[in-house]
């Protein structure tokens, strides 16, 4: 019997290891998977790569986990906003490395991980420092920067619900990036407000079927809000 749900936060993410190269959902705290980082925190992993729309808000959630010290890297598009004090102080110490690389990029990348695809064209970027030292092609009359795809060894979600064989329905704008992380990354590991049993999620809704994901913890509260 095919089941991926674990009963923790503890053990959803046990195995994340030093070094390791991890996406994180959410735009902004919007779909943020606040307590899978909060339990990443609390598991220790160290020196990480993470991948995500922006570098954190106020000092909770990926901020958190910035200001834990357990980031050596974060690739993301927006590093800097009115709360993103954590970030600033790192990274002017120089206590941690930025790729930057615009949102349309970023996850144009991720999804050509998911693809398996080797790399992409794209127009952005071209002729501007992003481009610097990368092999640029002009296309039917116009220019395109080669970019390669964005993998993770794990990806932490957040969805609205889940079945144990980790198929996930997302709400609303809270789906942002979750899907293509899931399909770019080893392991996908999902927190949802509930699991439920394997054929009430209608097969028309579900946006990340349960191949792209390896693990499934529900978090009480998370689906209290009802979908519009």
């Amino acid at each position: 019997m095919i089941d991926k749900t674990v009963s923790s936060l503890e053990e959803a993410v046990a195995g994340i290891f030093d070094g390791a190269t991890v996406m994180i959902g959410g735009f902004g705290i919007a779909g943020q998977p606040a307590e899978l980082i909060d339990a990443l925190i609390a598991h220790g992993a160290r020196d990480l790569t993470i991948v995500n729309n922006n570098a954190g808000n106020g000092e909770i959630g990926l901020a958190a986990l910035l200001k834990a010290r357990r980031v050596k890297k974060i690739i993301c598009s927006f590093p800097r906003q009115a709360d993103s004090q954590v970030f600033d102080a790192l990274y002017h110490a120089g206590e941690i490395e930025l790729e930057l690389v615009p949102q349309g990029n970023l996850a144009a990348r991720i999804q050509a991980a998911g693809a398996g695809l080797g790399a992409i064209y794209t127009p952005t970027g071209y002729g501007t420092l992003l481009a610097e030292g990368k092999e640029t092609r002009e296309i039917d009359g116009k220019h395109y920067v080669l970019e390669y795809p964005i993998r993770a060894d794990f990806a932490l979600i957040k969805a609205y619900r889940g079945d144990r064989w980790g198929n996930l329905v997302y709400r609303k704008a809270a789906r942002n990036f979750g899907p293509i992380m899931a399909a770019a990354a080893t392991v996908t590991i999902a927190q949802v407000g509930e699991v439920v049993p394997l054929g009430a999620l209608d097969p028309e809704s579900i946006v990340t079927p349960g191949i792209f994901v390896q693990r499934v913890v529900a978090v009480p509260g998370l689906a209290q809000a009802r979908v519009a």
